[in-house]
């Protein structure tokens, strides 16, 4: 019976390219001479923390490292941004969480659309991931397109892959 797996990963190396790429931009401009502006990732790859001494540059530094997460290939539908937090006098962090793998609770909205759709595919979850069997690779085709129409309302970033005739 044919079938294929949704996931939600992150390109470990990439993620790191793009921090260290954003590390060093931050320390040759410009408006950030003399400004202590840090990224930090945490040890599991769980999340990121974006340090400055002001929200301005805050938000500066959260620009530019979107700029080169997208251009490293990595999707913005994995970051989750926390809220700007004072620290000390004039310092300011953000929290930005990494999604790894696909929640429990967005799976189950995955299969309802897979049901409310009428194709001849199920779906069943595996931990962080959904696998979809059915009939034919036609309706399994139709169930990719479906769940690329809908990353955007779920905000989840999905690869399809162990595609099994």
């Amino acid at each position: 019976m044919p079938s294929f797996d949704v996931i939600s990963k992150i390109d470990l190396a990439e993620l790191d390219n793009a921090v260290n790429q954003t590390r060093k931009e931050l320390s040759t401009r410009y408006d950030f001479q003399g400004v202590k502006a840090e990224i930090d990732i945490a040890p599991d790859h769980s999340a990121l923390t974006l340090k400055t001494n002001s929200e301005e540059k805050l938000q500066a530094a959260k620009e530019v490292l979107l700029g080169k997460l997208a251009k490293r290939g990595i999707s913005l539908r994995v970051l989750e941004f926390g809220d700007i937090e004072k620290t000390g006098l004039s310092n300011v962090k953000q929290p930005i969480k990494l999604q790894q793998g696909i929640p429990v609770e967005k799976s189950k909205e995955l299969i309802k659309v897979l049901k409310e759709s009428k194709l001849k595919v199920q779906g069943s979850i595996q931990a962080d991931q959904l696998r979809v069997t059915g009939k034919n690779r036609d309706d399994l085709q139709e169930a990719m397109a479906l769940f690329r129409k809908e990353q955007d309302r779920l905000s989840l970033d999905m690869q399809f892959t162990n595609f099994r005739d």
